[in-house]
């Protein structure tokens, strides 16, 4: 290819920020002006796309040293517009959208407008925390959970674990360490020194398990979480099968005393973080609840002293009998009647049916408006496995809908941020979520990439490790699903909760807790490609998320491995203060948060990308080799002109991390940077005065 063609066409550029579309946020009747960049002098001449509309060419909308600006404006009406650059180069024509510029009629997908839908400002880039609440502070060790004080599923007792520090079991479901809203409430200055903006909390709402994915009560905060102000009664004895009859003993998570003083914690931990500028969203597991909640009842807990239950599992005229759906009609089943569909077949969360009751639909609408008004303030929702919500997509879709219109009637700044593995964009048209939990557009691509591990640790993949066309192809293709808006707040997570821990990821071995042992997961783990996944984290589009103890060195396999309690006392205090400067230079930088992404460098073990908004553009390089390489990266796409200085402000390597301000110098265009095996650099080029 001529030099001349191949480096004007590398200069075609154009996104939804706010430097290539001006309004970012826009309601119907707005006029938006879209921009695409050419390299200056090139002769090329554009045109914007727009579906069901006539192609109109681009006016100039200035110039500097390198490039040309080009636009045009329209006006939004009630619907989606999508539009796409014509861009024509002597004898060639080329089509320019997400997925960057290719020849051909065969169109990807197409940049979008959306009128009225909005993300909360706070939320883009915003810099999260995630907290699995029993495992990361003990703020209150009179209201843990006691041993024997209620059975769990199939009859097991709960068990206090009284060494902070033990290992987590293989069955880990009915072990309580203590952790609790005062727990949180005691860290939130080391959160604030960390640079947090936004704390999410794992399910926080009455259940008997440690991890609250089995809702028991929707309207109020798990006592063992939140205060015990009135206590009780005698263990579950050891004879028993069951909670029958749950009321004579020591079952405090239904004490109205004990739900209020919870509920008045969590108003206190979010007044609190406010107060800090924290914000803080709350888990809403709204596809099944648990088996223990009224609506069922199966265990009997909610029981009269006869031993009576209004719940579904004992009535057939039960007044929720139509929340769940039952496989058979055999009234003579009752009671006992074990026949409720359950989620993914696990017999303690059974699936809510909402195609069979308002009612059950005005509930859980109800208790998500609760949360997010006065006085708790919570600033928004994680939704738990959102897309499996309902028996279809029809009533998928116009539940979420229904949902964000009550959420936001509640508190227009409250995000709404759902799981969701694959591609999430029926959910993301505007009227439904505002983001998601980011697997497909950071999570897996960079664990392939800087590991060569799927996200469970459950297999490797030696190939993909280094992959860099790989890589930006898989983020690419992943990154081109999002609006603008939600693709900046996505949470950019290295760990979580369901998975493995990143720093186990990077020992490149498969394993489960159950099959090799706690101790595998810490050896031949790799803290220098750890920092490499850190670096990209904060640098990447999204909001980076940080997994409680991940900053701390935490180790661990798959769930239920990766809840391991924080290490309080053992920290590694370089790794804190390692994601304590990366988030101070990711608000730092503008570019960072809400800026542009341009790929600079894709060659094997070897990635560079710039961040750029306006004047400013900050530079990443990352060597995920063994070996040492030299990045020639072409700085004059992210604007850097020749004879500029680019400042080094961050440089990891296998010696540590190096926060020393080194010149770099440009030249014809480019930076050479010469980076050891497994490091990485930022480099930074300032706005002009």
């Amino acid at each position: 290819m001529n030099a001349d063609r191949q480096r004007a066409e590398m200069a075609v550029f154009s996104d939804e920020t706010t430097d290539y579309r001006y309004p970012f946020f826009v309601r119907s009747g707005d006029r938006v002006i879209v921009r695409l960049r050419l390299l200056k002098g090139c002769g090329a001449k554009a045109f914007l796309c727009r579906d069901g509309a006539k192609e109109e060419p681009l006016r100039p909308d200035g110039s500097d040293s390198l490039f040309s600006y080009w636009a045009a404006s329209f006006v939004v009406g009630e619907q989606p517009e999508r539009y796409r650059f014509l861009v024509c180069m002597e004898d060639r024509t080329y089509l320019y959208d997400k997925q960057g510029l290719h020849e051909g009629d065969d169109a990807g997908d197409p940049f979008v407008v959306t009128p009225d839908f909005y993300v909360p400002a706070w939320a883009l880039g915003a810099v999260m925390y995630q907290i699995f609440v029993d495992r990361f502070r003990d703020g209150d060790p009179d209201g843990g959970v006691e041993n024997g004080e209620y059975l769990y599923a199939e009859g097991r007792p709960v068990v206090r674990v009284t060494d902070w520090n033990a290992p987590v079991e293989a069955d880990d479901v009915g072990r309580f360490y203590g952790g609790d809203l005062a727990g949180v409430i005691e860290k939130l200055d080391y959160l604030k020194y960390l640079g947090v903006e936004c704390i999410y909390l794992n399910p926080i709402f009455v259940s008997p398990s440690n991890h609250k994915y089995d809702s028991q009560d929707y309207t109020h905060v798990d006592p063992h979480f939140g205060r015990i102000v009135k206590d009780g009664g005698e263990p579950v004895p050891p004879w028993a099968k069951d909670n029958r009859g749950a009321s004579k003993y020591r079952i405090r998570t239904t004490d109205p005393e004990n739900l209020a003083a919870s509920d008045g914690m969590l108003e206190a931990l979010i007044t609190e973080a406010h107060e800090r500028g924290i914000r803080v969203i709350l888990d809403g597991v709204f596809n099944h609840c648990g088996s223990f909640h009224k609506w069922m009842d199966r265990e009997g807990i909610y029981a009269d002293a006869d031993g009576k239950s209004d719940g579904a599992f004992w009535r057939a005229d039960s007044p929720y009998r139509d929340y769940f759906r039952f496989r058979r009609e055999d009234e003579g089943a009752w009671p006992g009647n074990d026949s409720y569909e359950a989620w993914w077949e696990y017999e303690t969360l059974p699936k809510l049916n909402y195609e069979g009751s308002e009612a059950l639909t005005e509930e859980i609408l109800s208790a998500a408006e609760k949360w997010v008004s006065a006085p708790y303030g919570a600033d928004g929702w994680r939704l738990d496995v959102a897309a499996d919500l309902g028996h279809g997509a029809e009533a998928n879709h116009a539940f979420w809908q229904a949902f964000r219109k009550r959420v936001r009637s509640a508190n227009p700044e409250a995000v709404i941020l759902a799981e969701h593995y694959g591609d999430a964009a029926p959910w993301l048209a505007g009227n439904e979520w505002d983001t998601v939990m980011n697997y497909d557009a950071f999570m897996e691509p960079v664990s392939f990439f800087l590991t060569g591990m799927e996200k469970h640790s459950d297999h490797a993949y030696p190939d993909q490790a280094g992959d860099a066309s790989r890589f930006f192809y898989a983020m690419r293709r992943g990154m081109a699903r999002f609006q603008n808006g939600s693709l900046l707040s996505a949470m950019n997570e290295l760990s979580n909760h369901d998975h493995s821990r990143f720093m186990t990821r990077t020992n490149g071995r498969v394993g489960r807790l159950a099959v090799d042992g706690a101790e595998a997961a810490s050896q031949g783990v790799r803290p220098t490609v750890f920092r490499l996944g850190v670096l990209m984290q904060f640098t990447w589009p999204g909001a980076p998320t940080i997994y409680y103890g991940d900053e701390a060195g935490l180790c661990g396999f798959t769930d239920p491995d990766s809840r391991r309690p924080y290490p309080w006392g053992s920290e590694d205090m370089d790794l804190i203060e390692y994601h304590r400067y990366l988030g101070i230079l990711h608000r730092r930088h503008k570019a960072l948060r809400t800026g542009s992404l341009i790929p600079l460098v894709a060659e094997q073990g070897m990635i560079a990308y710039a961040r750029t908004l306006r004047e400013e553009a900050v530079i990443v390089a990352v060597n995920q080799s063994g070996n040492p390489q030299t990045a020639w990266v072409p700085a004059w796409l992210a604007g850097v002109e020749d004879g500029m200085t680019l400042e080094r402000v961050l440089y990891t390597n296998p010696a540590g991390y190096d926060v020393g301000r080194t010149p770099v110098r440009v030249k014809d265009g480019y930076a050479a940077l010469d980076l050891k095996p497994e490091s990485g650099m930022i480099l930074v080029k300032r706005a002009h005065a």
